[in-house]
């Protein structure tokens, strides 16, 4: 029975990402059989490193439910969170993934997280295989590119406020789920910044 159920929760998690897929391109029956096959299902804790500094990420990342953080450190050992990533969101370190380096950041849940891993040569696979996919992998591709160098501009034409209240917009309810401290290493603002922003609300 626990072996059906944990099988049944595997299939929606597939079900879910192919859908959100979908969204980009139609896929086929044979396609959708690939991603199936070549995917599983992985359950993570609080805390977990999905990918540490100078490792080679092996494996991309949907998020089925959960939360995960890219960051990185200065010289001083200081962290800087580059990315807060949630349901929906595809988890990458783009750089290490696709070059098959070490990563300059590392990749961490903040919460007790089910993910959808594909390997790297599996996604490789499926671009070959399948023309469509590659259009996919291209669109989320420069989707990904658009939302950093958003990221970029933010940091360089907005107000911390702005940046705080733009954060709070596109994710409700996030401060119910990340630490301020981790907040506002995202904003590029110290934490008694954040707090004196908040406290004007």
């Amino acid at each position: 029975m626990k072996n059906e159920s944990n099988d049944i929760e595997e299939n929606l998690a597939k079900e879910a990402v192919i859908n959100f897929f979908e969204k980009v391109h139609e896929i086929g029956p044979e396609l959708r059989s690939a991603i199936k096959s070549n995917s599983y299902l992985l359950k993570v804790k609080k805390k977990h490193i999905l990918l540490d500094l100078g490792k080679v990420q092996k494996c991309i990342y949907f998020v089925i439910s959960g939360a995960v953080r890219s960051y990185y450190l200065d010289s001083l050992g200081k962290q800087t969170t580059s990315w807060l990533l949630f349901e929906g969101d595809l988890v990458i370190s783009v750089y290490s993934f696709f070059s098959q380096k070490a990563s300059f950041e590392k990749l961490e849940a903040l919460e007790d997280s089910i993910l959808l891993v594909l390997s790297y040569n599996n996604l490789m696979f499926l671009y070959n295989t399948f023309p469509e996919f590659n259009f996919i992998g291209r669109v989320l591709t420069e989707t990904y590119y658009i939302k950093s160098e958003e990221k970029a501009n933010e940091l360089r034409v907005l107000s911390a406020k702005e940046r705080y209240l733009n954060l709070i917009k596109k994710k409700p309810g996030i401060l119910n789920r990340v630490s301020l401290g981790i907040v506002s290493s995202y904003l590029g603002i110290t934490q008694s910044t954040l707090s004196r922003i908040r406290g004007k609300e």
